[in-house]
């Protein structure tokens, strides 16, 4: 058994051939930039054969599954689910929700269709972690016909983030049933989860990916009052709104840049706007910890991921600096695989 996971964004294109025992058959990373999803659909296809062949067992791309991380399944989609034409209408829902990632998810799987046409496609959805959120969590005070509408909490990163859970159950010999974690998946984009036996009780971002953590691009937390103001201020359209929240604030507003290894170093030459940048992003992070810790009560491991939770220490060094809460609390900085998340999420069905 073979299955093909794709995971595919607004700038890159990553995909992972996975053989029955998850070891990796072939993989590889494409630029999304000046180049059709179909495209790198099709380079991707190139690189299999050439890989495959002659590989025992395996005979031409004999792709027994494909798998797509999909960011925002709304409230229809909360388990992995087998892709039809209807599913793939209904998805098209939420391109708006997370702007930066379903019409790349979404571009993959109708490649896929298209071009391994026999192939199941299945889509593992980053929201399925936060499902079962307590409704104290999941619920935003808001007049009840926009909750009807389908306006809550459903939470982000949740496939790295219950991938990490796992893993650090693993390293501390415990049932993940049995575990109360801290996760922090820290990158481009940025969130936090309390984990209570196992399961995920609260995550920082929300209805969408704006909510929570200082980001690479994005705010977080943010008085909704601002928004009126700019809005007022500026007769700004929605589109204006949304390019301005998602691409335009967070890191890239305070400093000019977007790669946080750039501002660690502008931090280190002391410029002024990184080193504030650096305290924001921390000091929010801390405080999440804090509230976290608060509503588990016990905390087994506080657990890193992402390009900036697994990189340079640093980060992590001043983030649980001086935090009383951790004594004797272990840390660890995790690497996360989405894509062998994904895999084994869809092996379960196959099975």
């Amino acid at each position: 058994m073979t299955i093909l996971v794709l995971n595919i964004g607004s700038t890159s294109f990553k995909y992972k051939l996975f053989s029955a025992d998850f070891a990796i058959v072939k993989e590889n990373r494409f630029s999304q930039e000046d180049i059709t999803v179909e495209e790198n659909f099709q380079k991707m296809m190139g690189e299999i054969e050439k890989r495959i062949q002659g590989v025992e067992g395996i005979q031409g791309i004999n792709v027994d599954a494909i798998g797509h991380r999909v960011v925002h399944g709304g409230q229809e989609f909360r388990d992995t689910t087998r892709i039809d034409d209807g599913v793939l209408a209904q998805l098209e829902n939420y391109s708006d929700l997370a702007p930066l990632h379903n019409p790349y998810n979404l571009a993959g799987i109708r490649a896929s269709l298209k071009l391994m046409p026999k192939a199941p496609n299945f889509a593992v959805f980053d929201t399925a972690f936060f499902r079962n959120l307590p409704e104290c969590a999941r619920i935003y005070p808001i007049p009840q016909k926009y909750r009807e509408s389908g306006i809550e909490r459903f939470g982000f990163h949740g496939i790295s983030h219950q991938f990490i859970a796992e893993e650090a159950a693993k390293k501390i010999g415990k049932n993940i049933k049995d575990c109360n974690f801290i996760t922090l998946h820290l990158g481009g984009g940025s969130s936090i989860t309390a984990i209570k036996n196992g399961k995920a009780i609260d995550t920082s971002m929300g209805f969408t990916p704006l909510e929570g953590l200082v980001m690479g691009t994005r705010p977080g937390d943010l008085d909704l009052g601002i928004v009126v103001k700019i809005l007022k201020q500026e007769n700004l359209s929605a589109l204006d709104l949304d390019n301005l929240l998602n691409h335009k604030s967070g890191l890239k507003a305070l400093t000019g840049l977007t790669d946080f290894r750039d501002i660690l170093d502008a931090r280190e030459k002391s410029d002024k706007n990184a080193v504030l940048a650096f305290e924001i992003f921390i000091y929010r992070i801390k405080k999440y910890i804090g509230a976290y810790f608060a509503i588990l009560g016990r905390l087994d491991a506080l657990v890193f991921t992402g390009a900036i939770g697994s990189g340079r220490d640093i980060t992590r060094n001043e983030i649980v600096k001086d935090l009383k809460i951790l004594e004797g609390v272990p840390v660890f900085a995790i690497e996360t695989d989405e894509e062998l998340q994904i895999a084994r999420e869809i092996a379960k069905l196959l099975k």
